[in-house]
């Protein structure tokens, strides 16, 4: 696909269901059930991609929803695909200590990619040609600290 630089945006239909595709076979690996696509979602994500874009900052949009975030840039921008940034925020997963469950700013993503209560996702992306910023949102969201809530949606694989 060439990068559209007026549209600012190299997502696509096939991006989503990459993106959702991922974040699903990761989370069958871990007893979550698959997410499903929102509109809405996907609509506030885009919104918030664009304005990280415009002000060229990595920062959660305090909306509420669960969030995770992803930046690339390059001087030749190929094709991002839905799965990189997935597989970004998964590969958390070798810091995570299953034995000691909870909150750690190093695997907020990926407990959130597999967070078994969350049922909804969008994504938006936006790009100026040569830096990408991809948003993913998450409801409900994932990561609360409340009492038991990582040992029942955060599972070691196999589960």
């Amino acid at each position: 696909m060439k990068l559209s630089k007026n549209t600012g945006t190299l997502k696509d239909a096939s991006f989503e269901t990459e993106f959702v595709d991922t974040h699903n076979a990761y989370r069958r690996k871990h007893g979550a059930p698959p997410l499903t696509l929102s509109q809405d979602l996907c609509r506030s994500a885009q919104s918030w991609a664009d304005h990280l874009l415009s002000i060229k900052m990595m920062k959660h949009s305090q909306t509420g929803v669960g969030e995770n975030l992803y930046y690339a840039w390059s001087s030749n921008l190929n094709k991002l695909t839905g799965k990189e940034a997935v597989d970004s925020w998964y590969s958390e997963v070798k810091d995570y200590n299953f034995s000691k469950p909870g909150f750690n700013s190093k695997t907020g993503h990926f407990t959130q990619v597999v967070w078994k209560s969350s049922e909804e996702i969008g994504v938006g992306l936006a790009t100026d040609g040569n830096t990408v910023y991809v948003v993913g949102q998450y409801s409900p969201a994932g990561n609360t600290a409340n009492k038991g809530y990582f040992e029942k949606n955060v599972l070691p694989t196999g589960r």
